[in-house]
């Protein structure tokens, strides 16, 4: 007897394979010379169109979030592969550029390091971030090429070490196709997003973007991996001063801390508080050039840790500016985690109304900050417009707020109004059956359990 194929190695088998994506004019020169970058900025001055713009870092490698490639393609000037660590700045390649149109694929990773060279956007167009808003499972530029251009983009060179020279010709041109067809793309998401009546969302979010600043991390040292692991306030300052230790020498030698030693090691050391060199590099996650080199300042992390008093020792939950994790609303304000189930269910229908994923619509941190202290009055309208004005400066754009503001608004509403309708239908069904209300419980004044 013989098999028969299903239907899906059949759809399989007749589906033609994507064609995969080539650098239309081959592969340019490294521009890394003062004469080059003016040639090529030139270029750029007598083209037209926006500017693809995409950066190379050496995440994982080093410490620094600087730029070491940069590719640049406009219509006219083709594409530019610059490498920015012979040049003071690329100032002449944003004077260049002008009040042009960037176009980048996932901004906030890029805008930083190219701030640092001097080249910050006019105007710009996030292929990502429109994909977002378009509602796309799958928003990775190789994932929209494919399908939306029927184009194939390979990936394999996207964790390599950019710092090193020279660049292998075929990690230049895995660089050069990131900025190959991004125009192309950019025109496509911007017609979708029109047809959508999303295109005044998107340039409010690329409008934002443009002022873009990394978050600063607060007791970045608590995201240690396996830091749920440590147990009592000791050891957890030893994981800080280790942490902290590491984090110096790294940035000194422009290296990723996790290459100095692992994070497990830190933990480790931290629990095991060892005092001498020998007993330091027994312990695990302690081998290599990194461990021995700095032995003598692990150790001394240690015992700082070990004599600091205690009141100057961390605790387990970081005490921030924002509210309290979610879990914890119930606990501290029934009526804050009762507006919060409220909001979430709301925000979440909206979300699907309008096919925008949920943290594109409001973030939690946002959402969150709303309703653990909301406005003070109660009176609707004046709600509404508090709300309002409190999302405003919470940072929601206001395609954001005019969707997520009336449905915040009524969750305040709603949650207070909850327990007294609970407490009124308690009593009157014990008037109903003529049972007293217990003494010391004001009709209408239940605690909503």
């Amino acid at each position: 007897m013989v098999d028969q194929p299903d239907e899906q190695d059949t759809a399989a088998e007749d589906t033609p394979p994507v064609e995969l994506l080539t650098l239309a004019g081959g592969l340019p020169p490294v521009i890394d010379t003062p004469d080059a970058l003016a040639d090529y900025c030139a270029a750029i001055a007598a083209g037209s169109g926006p500017v693809a713009i995409d950066a190379e870092r050496a995440s994982g490698y080093r410490y620094s979030n600087r730029a070491y490639l940069i590719q640049v393609k406009r219509e006219g000037a083709g594409i530019g592969l610059i490498d920015p660590i012979p040049f003071e700045d690329l100032s002449p390649l944003a004077e260049a550029i002008g009040d042009s149109e960037w176009i980048l694929h996932a901004a906030t990773q890029d805008l930083p390091c190219l701030a640092e060279v001097g080249l910050r956007p006019a105007a710009l167009f996030d292929t990502e971030l429109a994909g977002r808003l378009l509602n796309y499972p799958r928003v990775g530029l190789a994932t929209l090429v494919e399908v939306l251009l029927d184009r194939q983009l390979l990936k394999e060179h996207s964790a390599v070490d950019w710092s090193t020279r020279p660049l292998p010709e075929p990690w230049l041109e895995y660089a050069a196709l990131d900025v190959e067809v991004l125009v192309e793309l950019r025109n496509l998401l911007a017609d979708q997003l029109e047809e959508a009546g999303k295109a005044d969302w998107a340039r409010q979010e690329f409008e934002n973007l443009r002022g873009f600043e990394p978050a600063v991390r607060v007791d970045a040292w608590r995201r240690t991996s396996g830091l749920h692991k440590v147990r009592g306030r000791r050891t957890l300052g030893a994981v800080r001063s280790l942490w902290e230790t590491r984090d110096r020498i790294a940035q000194e030698r422009d290296v990723t801390p996790g290459r100095l030693i692992p994070d497990a090691a830190l933990v480790a050391a931290a629990t095991a508080m060892p005092t001498s060199r020998g007993a330091l590099m027994s312990t695990q996650g302690f081998h290599g050039r990194g461990a021995s080199r700095y032995a003598n300042e692990w150790l001394a992390a240690i015992r700082e840790a070990a004599d600091l008093p205690e009141d100057q020792l961390p605790t387990r939950v970081s005490h921030g500016d924002g509210p309290p994790a979610p879990r914890a609303w119930a606990d501290k304000d029934p009526v804050a985690a009762r507006r919060l189930e409220l909001a979430r269910a709301a925000v979440a229908e909206i979300a699907e109304e309008h096919q925008v994923p949920l943290e594109n619509l409001l973030t939690p941190d946002t959402l969150r900050r709303t309703l653990w202290t909301p406005p003070s009055t109660r009176e609707p309208v004046e709600l509404l417009e508090a709300v309002i004005d409190q999302l405003h400066g919470l940072g929601a754009r206001s395609w954001q707020v005019g969707l997520t503001a009336p449905a915040l608004s009524r969750a305040i509403l709603e949650a207070e109004q909850t327990p007294r309708r609970q407490s009124r239908s308690r009593s009157s069904v014990a008037e109903d059956e003529g049972v007293a209300e217990p003494d010391g419980v004001p009709d209408g004044d239940s605690d909503g359990s």
